[in-house]
Formats: C-alpha cells, sequence, structure tokens
C-alpha cells in the first residue's frame, strides 16, 4: 500500500485542536464544496516562502466554496519553534484565512501519508482527492515560481472538470517525525510521480 493518499481515496477523519481555540473534525467542513488539507507548519522556509501565495489562492477561492484547513504535524522536540504557542503567535501576526491545526501525536500526518511542508491534498464534495503535491514549483522563492498547481487544480474543480495534473511532488521540509532524526522519512514514503 502506498504511503501517501492515493487519487480517488477518501479523506480521512482528524480531532484536531487549533489556534482560535476550537477542535475540528472532517465533518465541521461538510460545508465546503471543496476541502483543501494541507501539512504545514511554522518554521520551514518552503512554508514561509509561499504562505502569501497560499494565503491568494485561498482568498481566491473562499467565495467559490473552497476551504483551508492547515495542519502542523511537526515534532516540537525536533524542531522547538513548532509548537503550538508558536502556532497560536503565528496566527495571531499573520491572520492567515485558515483553520490551523495541531496533529501532536502525528497520526493525521501518518493517515495522509504527508511528506513535506507544504503538501497539499485537494478533496471534492465527495472528499474524494483529486489532487495532491505542491502548491507552486518554487515554493521558497514563490516569486520566481512559474507554475500553480494547487490553483490549476483548484479551477478545474470547481468547474466540475478533471484535474489535468492530478498529482505533483511536494517540495519543501520533510515532516519531522517523532523520536527520529531530522531529515528522516518513512522507509515506504517516497516520490509520487
Amino acid at each position: 500500500m502506498a504511503f501517501t493518499l492515493q487519487i480517488g481515496d477518501k479523506a480521512p477523519d482528524f480531532f484536531l485542536p487549533a489556534t482560535d481555540g476550537k477542535t475540528y473534525s472532517l465533518s465541521d467542513f461538510d460545508h465546503a464544496d471543496v476541502l483543501v488539507v494541507f501539512f504545514t507548519c511554522n518554521h520551514c522556509p518552503f512554508v514561509t516562502g509561499s504562505d502569501e501565495v497560499t494565503r491568494a489562492t485561498a482568498e481566491k477561492f473562499r467565495d467559490r466554496g473552497v476551504v483551508f484547513v492547515g495542519i502542523n504535524s511537526n515534532s516540537e522536540n525536533t524542531h522547538a519553534d513548532d509548537d503550538f504557542d508558536h502556532m497560536v503567535e503565528r496566527m495571531r501576526e499573520h491572520d492567515f484565512p485558515w483553520v490551523y491545526c495541531r496533529d501532536k501525536s502525528q497520526e493525521t500526518a501518518l493517515a495522509y501519508g504527508a511528506l513535506r511542508t507544504p503538501h497539499f491534498y485537494v478533496f471534492d464534495r465527495d472528499r474524494k482527492l483529486v489532487y495532491t503535491g505542491r502548491g507552486v514549483d518554487n515554493p521558497r522563492e514563490a516569486a520566481k515560481s512559474t507554475v500553480n498547481d494547487l490553483e490549476n487544480a483548484l479551477e478545474a474543480v470547481v468547474a466540475g472538470k478533471p484535474v489535468s495534473t492530478p498529482t505533483t511532488n511536494p517540495i519543501g521540509c520533510n515532516v519531522k517525525w517523532e523520536g527520529k532524526d531530522a531529515h528522516w522519512m518513512p522507509p515506504e514514503a517516497c516520490d509520487l510521480v
């Protein structure tokens, strides 16, 4: 079995605390026509380098039924800046247009097969996966990006069309797994394409 969710797979449920003081599960987003779940964190240069592009995409599609949920699964023992207090501080500072959840147990990261930060998963109305991979082709220096795969995928989904490139390789830092070296990845985790 593949480590990462495959196109057509259903979105795994989760039950995670967020920076707004609430706890969220998948059903809390039933109102969304399209759900973007993405694995992110507080410190990764690929995240911080592309956050504003992700913000622009989230805001562009907000009135078209698309909801974004960010999840930080990184071990705070590997990178102290990824703890919950820093998440709250980051949201207070940047006011991102998404719910920002903490997956301290890393169970959600394993259920989705998160490989890197950022790693995006786009689910249709039936919560079937229609896109997985990167947001843009140069997240560290988003201004130099030539392709916004996430935006292209969302344009297709909201128009009721198939996504022309449903799978790309996420570009970023690997998820920081608890008790492992900072660069460790599960042996079954590999490039998607």
